[in-house]
């Protein structure tokens, strides 16, 4: 697990950004700001649609603190895009599809489904600061009541 008052590990993937457009997005373009990078199994299942949506809708006041959210899951920049669209996201999705952001974070596990074992993504969330470094980490996340909790947090 990353500690608080580690330096955030380095990423760049190719994402969708808050304005919809697909481009390579790094952790240095964040540099003074806070940012809220929060990981997720994967786009379209209801909790990932909850959590998604409880920061679409806080994100106005998570500004306001001068933060930026940025969501990270295994899900394809196409399969990003649509749940961008279907559910009027207003911040970055990055596809991290080997799962090596996810691994750098300390936040990808081994699942077993239908006997098949897959890399997957625990539910995380951490906020970094305007210096690219980890402020707080919340690990194995649970939905209800978690963008408040970040919020209060800030």
């Amino acid at each position: 697990m990353l500690r608080e008052g580690e330096k955030a590990p380095y990423f760049k993937l190719v994402g969708i950004d808050e304005k919809g457009l697909e481009r390579e997005i790094s952790i240095e373009e964040f540099r003074g700001k806070k940012v809220i990078l929060y990981f997720y199994p994967k786009d379209n299942t209801p909790g990932c649609t909850k959590e998604a949506c409880s920061f679409r809708d806080n994100l106005e006041e998570i500004n306001k603190k001068g933060a930026v959210v940025v969501g990270v899951s295994k899900d394809s920049i196409k399969s990003h895009f649509n749940f961008k669209n279907k559910y009027n996201l207003n911040f970055y999705l990055l596809s991290d599809p080997d799962c090596k952001v996810a691994e750098a974070y300390k936040v990808c596990s081994e699942k077993t489904r239908g006997g098949k074992v897959k890399k997957g993504v625990v539910r995380s969330t951490f906020i970094i600061d305007e210096e690219g470094i980890i402020k707080k980490a919340f690990y194995n996340v649970k939905v209800e009541g978690h963008v408040k909790e970040v919020l209060k947090y800030l």
